[in-house]
Order: structure tokens, then sequence, then C-alpha cells
């Protein structure tokens, strides 16, 4: 390919700006419930992330990635134009680049997933034929915007109602949470790490069976719980706390666990998302490398690993605030434990999901489970007004990310061929 060179600059280009894209909305709002409830400040926010999102991206992000982002699209219909393949790939990471930047600084918490699928489908529809895009998946993936959300919606309903009822909604709150505290820092212990070993390793080429997943998952879970006890047995009451919020020592327990999600989350979010930015890098390598041939998997260099992780927490520390303010402040009014219960209703949402290969969307699971909370308070603890736009938000994506796909496409497809 002749312009080799310039195409692989502009895949990095392209590439690291869609995942800052990602670390200024996705990773924002994996965070902003932690920033929300006050668990944590947005400078430890960064950190957590900077460290766990990177760890994630880089451990469990894939040494193999699907070249074709979930088999969106027919290859073998390009065989003979692999430079289509190519252009196509640089206009979706431009397409959701930009459509994640403009959401980040309104404040919408978008969807890296849908934004780059509806980039790769436009393209490919009205650039390769209809025929080209399994409409199937993309079935799939419309139906997921439903399913996750209200799945996670219902178990962080749930989870805040046994934390009412267990530790809030009783004599000794204090004492209650100190004693089953622990037992959530179990069960979030065990289902993140469950994230990773599905989610993850299979990247790494563990080949692990389902029962050593659990397993392993059970022991990680219990010494999660040993460290957080050590840290729970440490805070004391403190009598004049309690005077303006009669909570306000059993939070500090719960801030506690929220650490433990925070990091939980990033972790899981970076193997699960750093491939939105990094499938069409890898795609648009694989092909200018091996001289235009197209393969179903491409070996992933490194550099592209790097790449995704540098991008993505460069974007949370320019501009993730908003997104996290949104997340965390605008919805509903989170505490700790109404965060908590957020934080691990959408990761388990995104384990059951990667468990049944239904493409999910972290946004979506997110800000359902963040509702679920909300309506376990009556749906007066909801701001309707703020729901309704990221709702339109999240419909918008999809047709944004393929317009914008499809003007880049035929752009780079009249300067280089």
């Amino acid at each position: 390919m002749e312009y080799a060179i310039i195409l692989l600059v502009m895949a990095g280009i392209f590439g690291l700006f869609m995942a800052w894209g990602i670390g200024a909305n996705d990773v924002a709002n994996a965070m902003g419930t932690s920033v929300g409830s006050g668990a944590i400040t947005i400078k430890q926010a960064v950190i957590i992330a900077a460290i766990f999102e990177f760890a994630g991206a880089f451990l469990a992000g894939g040494q193999v990635t699907k070249t074709i982002r979930k088999g969106i699209i027919d290859a073998d219909l390009l065989s003979g134009s692999p430079e289509l393949l190519v252009y196509g790939m640089l206009a979706s990471l431009l397409a959701a680049g930009i459509w994640l930047l403009v959401a980040s600084r309104l404040g919408w918490p978008v969807s890296t997933t849908h934004t780059i699928v509806g980039a790769i489908v436009g393209f490919a529809a009205v650039g390769i034929g209809m025929s080209s895009v399994h409409w199937d998946k993309v079935g799939s993936i419309v139906a997921s915007w439903v399913v996750s959300p209200a799945i996670s919606g219902v178990l962080s309903y749930w989870l805040f109602r046994s934390v009412q009822s267990l530790i809030l909604n009783t004599k000794h709150p204090f004492e209650n949470a100190k004693r089953f505290v622990p037992f959530y820092i179990f069960l979030t212990g065990f289902v993140i790490a469950l994230v990773t070993m599905f989610k993850g390793l299979k990247h790494v080429g563990l080949e692990t069976t389902v029962m050593q997943n659990y397993s392993m998952a059970f022991i990680i879970g219990l010494i999660v719980m040993v460290i957080g006890k050590v840290y729970i047995n440490k805070v004391r009451i403190d009598p004049e706390a309690d005077r303006d919020f009669h909570f306000a020592n059993v939070e500090k327990v719960f801030a506690i666990l929220m650490v433990f999600t925070a990091c939980a989350m990033a972790f899981a979010h970076g193997s699960n998302d750093v491939a939105n930015a990094i499938g069409p890098v890898a795609a648009v390598v694989s092909i200018v490398d091996s001289g235009g041939e197209i393969t179903q998997k491409s070996i992933l260099p490194v550099w592209i690993l790097l790449l995704g992780g540098a991008g993505i927490v460069a974007g949370l520390l320019m501009y993730g605030r908003r997104v996290m303010a949104t997340i965390g402040k605008n919805i509903t009014e989170l505490t700790p434990s109404r965060g908590f219960a957020a934080t691990l209703a959408a990761a388990t949402t995104v384990v059951v999901a990667s468990g049944t290969g239904l493409p999910i969307s972290t946004t979506h699971t997110l800000v359902g489970a963040v509702l679920g909370v909300g309506m376990a308070r009556g749906i007066g603890a909801l701001n309707l007004n703020v729901v309704r736009t990221i709702f339109m938000s999240w419909i918008i994506t999809l047709p944004a990310g393929a317009l914008m796909s499809i003007f880049f496409f035929y752009t780079l497809k009249g300067m280089f061929s």
C-alpha cells in the first residue's frame, strides 16, 4: 500500500483520540458513583482510574483482538479491496472520537461501544453494501439498550433495599454496618474477580475452566473481605458527625467499601472497553503490515495497548469532571451506601452479560443502576429532566456515529484513492 506510513500514523492518532473520548466519557461514568457519593475525591478517582483502568486495559485488554469489532461486518466481502476497510476503520475512529468529545462537553453519559458500532455499521452499509452488515448482531445491541439498564436497575434496587433492612432501618445502624459490610465487600471482590476471569484472562491466553474461575473468584473475595474488615475495624463513631445527617458514621463504613468498588469498576471497564479504541487500530495495522490481507484475528502489538491505556487516562484527567457530575450528582443524590449498590449492580450485570455474550454498554448499565437506587427511595428522588436528556443522548448516539463515519469514509476515500 503506497500510503502505508501515513495510514499507520493516522490510525495511531485517531485511536488515541477515541481512547481519550472513552476516558472523558466512559471512565467518568465508572467513577461517577464513587465521587458523587463523597466516598472519594475527584483527585483520588483520577488516581484509582489511572492505575486500574490502565491495568485492566493492559493486562486484560487482549493480546489478540477480533479485527472486526464484535463481528458486525462481513470482512470476506472486502478481500478484493482491503483499503476500503482501512478507510472505514479510520473514519469510524474519528467519528466516534468527535461524538464522544461533543457528548462529554455537554455532560452526556453515552456509550462508547454503541458509538463505535454505529460508526462501523454506517460506513459498511453505505460504503460496502447493506449485505455486509450482520443486522442480527445490530439487533441484539439495540435490545441490550433496554435489557442492561433494566437488569442493573432491578439488582441495585434490591441491593439497596437489603442495605436498608439490614443496616439503615435498624436500632443500631453503625454496629450492623460493621457486621454486614464485610459480606458486601466479599460479594464485590467475588463479582469483580469473575468479571476479570470471564472477560479478561481469555485474552492473556490463560485457559481456565468455569469451576476454576468460580473457585479463584471465591478466594479473591475472601482476601478482599479480610483487608476490608481491617479498615472497617479502625472506623470510630464521631457523635458530632451524626448531628446533620443521621447516618454519617454508617456511611463512613460504606465509604471504605466504595473504594473497593471503584477500583473494581475501573479494572473491569478498562479490560472491557479499551477494545472500542484499539480494535479498529489493530485492524488497520494488521492490513497495512500484511500488505492488504484481511484476517479475522490480528496480533495486537504492545504499543497499541499502551496507546489505548494512555489515551483513556488522559481523557479522564482533562475532561472527565462533567460526566462524573451527571452520573454522581444530577440523576439522584448519592451517598456511599447508595453508590455501592449502584456500582456492584452494574458490575454484576457486566458479568452476566459477558457470560451470555450480549454486547452491553457499561454506561447504560451504570445509569440503570443509579436509577434503581433512586427508585428504592421513591420516584421523587430522581431528577426526571436529567434522565430524559440521558435517554435522548443514547438514541442519538448510533445515527450520529453512523452519519459522521459515512462522511469521513468518503473524504478519506477521495483523498487516498
